[in-house]
């Protein structure tokens, strides 16, 4: 069975600790340290779990606020009104898909509701992507270990996979918050 390296926390320094403390020019030659490997293991993983905590906690928010809305305004509109003397305004919908039938429900909401759920939505997409990275980053040592000699090493996959993730994200929420400033920018 082979040995794994010694951790952080073992007597002496780690691999990357090692880099660290050597001359310039063996650090030069040795090329330049993954971003992740910048930390200790144990740092790293802390920082790693508290992102994947805060982006759960941003997942249930948007869970609770989507049900006790009825919806949210990614999926709503706003549109002008004209009241009984004739004074146009703002009416704010959210929209609910799934939660009380096929289709869906509209609900009328204040404009402070609309903007707030709509804001969140944005946020999803960029707390969902940073738990995927995160949660790259603890499996990272475990991909580079089992693939090898493979049609690509582990360290291709893993760059490979988090610049989809990072991609995906961002467009996504670059979408959302374009979505947000026309829906905000709206003619009548």
């Amino acid at each position: 069975m082979p040995r794994l390296p010694p951790d952080d926390d073992d007597v002496g320094l780690s691999p990357d600790e090692a880099l660290l403390a050597a001359p310039e020019p063996a650090r030069i030659a040795a090329g330049p340290l993954c971003p992740v490997d910048r930390l200790s293991r144990r740092r790293r993983n802390q920082l790693c779990i508290a992102i994947i905590a805060l982006g759960l906690l941003n997942y249930l928010a948007y869970t609770l606020t989507y049900a006790a809305l009825g919806g949210d305004a990614q999926n709503g509109y706003r549109t002008l009104v004209q009241d009984e003397n004739g004074a146009r305004t703002w009416a704010y919908y959210v929209r609910g898909h799934f939660i009380h039938s096929l289709t869906g429900r509209e609900r009328e909401v204040s404009r402070g509701a609309w903007i707030y759920s709509y804001l969140h939505s944005i946020s999803v997409p960029l707390t969902s992507g940073a738990m995927i990275i995160s949660m790259l980053v603890l499996a990272r040592p475990h991909i580079l270990a089992t693939m090898r000699g493979g049609w690509f090493s582990g360290q291709t996959f893993v760059v490979a996979f988090g610049t989809v993730v990072i991609l995906a994200a961002i467009a996504v929420m670059v979408m959302f918050a374009w979505n947000f400033l026309d829906a905000l920018a709206g003619k009548p």
